[in-house]
């Protein structure tokens, strides 16, 4: 049975975007051959750190969220420590309320991109 992750990858700010790109699909395609399926990536840009990692104030945001085996998320962990380019990365096995989080999310139920529902709105009074 395949098992549920999310990883939110770190690139270091050095990185022009299609370097970025690049590095990203570099380990998507490392996962797929692992037999992981990709579910959702998300792309979230050059973002500020909370506190510096290795004198960089900036990183490249990347979440991927796919369906696979442990041994294709050590694999994918392995190769994240040998790229100099990583700054950080973490992974986590998503349970069934995180699942159901996602699947809101995606469909616009939660978060920022919030959809209103219309028909609550006209009947309070």
């Amino acid at each position: 049975m395949l098992t549920q992750y999310e990883t939110v990858l770190i690139l270091t700010p050095v990185l022009s975007e299609d370097d970025a790109k690049k590095a990203i699909n570099n380990y998507v395609e490392l996962l797929k051959s692992q037999g992981a399926e990709i579910v959702h990536q998300e792309h979230w840009g050059l973002k500020n750190l909370r506190y510096t990692i290795g004198k960089k104030t900036t990183g490249i945001y990347h979440v991927v969220e796919y369906r696979g085996t442990g041994k294709a998320v050590d694999t994918l962990e392995v190769a994240f420590r040998r790229d100099e380019s990583v700054l950080r990365y973490l992974t986590i096995r998503l349970d069934k309320y995180a699942l159901k989080y996602n699947e809101d999310k995606r469909a616009g139920l939660v978060g920022r991109n919030k959809k209103v529902n219309t028909e609550k709105q006209g009947a309070t009074v």
